[in-house]
């Protein structure tokens, strides 16, 4: 009994400091999105910086050896790059990157595990700053199209709104009812019941969105992509557990209160940002 209460004061508070955060951060959000340019920027680029030292720092807990320094610097580099180009020959800017890491290796003072240093470097880079970039080219998108700027924030804040409604959703109901786990071995928490009440959430988040700033999505363009931002988001959620569940450790850091780090609250969003990003480019806006 004594056991239980534990839990239940621990679960309250936790949820009370999930709740003080995002109190304090989405008002935060909603204004700089709005303003947009470098101070947009500078909110994407403090994610990245904090997310890829989050995700060295669970690589070195696996034993590895990543550039750090190389690896975040690259990281904001990029995000700066896509800025002013909107994403045009990022290929080149990251080769660049990747050719440079491959070279720092060959003057290493020690030698071995050569492969995965350069591999989980690289794969920081990729995963954090790249798929976060798509969040600056996201609210910069109405320059490559000639649009209005100020409608960059309306798509800014359809891609926050299907991903947190999702997680509130899929939080909420998983934990009442949920009973069947979806992928126990990866995230044993994660049910299928949470799954369909962020699909709700997530759908019910766009319809108010699409009423109040984003009408030229259809009604079905809006719950498809409700549908398939939830998916794709939780594959993001997946894959950052089954990074935690492989260096052993239970959250990327304590940044956030009641979160976790940032890699444990934008893990979906790394996901969702590229899909609605390039969904909103070639089918609404072309």
């Amino acid at each position: 009994m004594a056991v239980e209460l534990d839990m239940k004061e621990t679960r309250e508070k936790g949820i009370g400091k999930r709740i003080l955060a995002s109190v304090i951060f989405i008002p935060c959000l909603i204004i700089i999105a709005r303003r947009g340019g470098f101070y947009y920027l500078a909110l994407i680029d403090i994610m990245i910086l904090i997310g890829l030292w989050e995700f060295y720092r669970m690589m070195e807990a696996k034993g590895l050896r990543p550039y750090k320094t190389i690896g975040i610097l690259s990281g904001l580099a990029l995000s700066w790059y896509v800025f002013f180009q909107q994403g045009i020959y990022a290929n080149f800017f990251l080769s660049v990157i990747f050719l440079g890491v491959m070279a720092l290796e060959l003057v290493r003072r020690e030698k071995g595990l050569a492969v995965y240093h350069i591999s989980v470097t690289i794969f920081g880079v990729f995963y954090v700053a790249w798929l976060g970039s798509h969040l600056v080219l996201l609210r910069e998108l109405p320059h490559l199209k000639g649009l209005d700027y100020s409608i960059g924030f309306s798509f800014v804040l359809v891609v926050f709104v299907l991903t947190w409604c999702y997680d509130t959703g899929a939080y909420m109901v998983g934990t009442l009812i949920g009973r069947h786990k979806i992928l126990p071995s990866v995230s044993p928490a994660k049910s299928w019941e949470g799954v369909c009440g962020g699909i709700m959430f997530s759908i019910a988040g766009i319809m108010l969105t699409r009423y109040w700033l984003a009408q030229y999505l259809t009604i079905l363009q809006a719950v498809g992509l409700a549908v398939i931002a939830s998916i794709v988001g939780q594959l993001g959620d997946f894959v950052e557990s089954m990074i935690k569940r492989d260096v052993r450790i239970k959250n990327s850091s304590d940044a956030i209160p009641g979160h976790g780090g940032v890699l444990d609250r934008f893990d979906s969003l790394l996901f969702t940002s590229p899909l609605i990003y390039y969904f909103f480019k070639y089918f609404i806006l072309e």
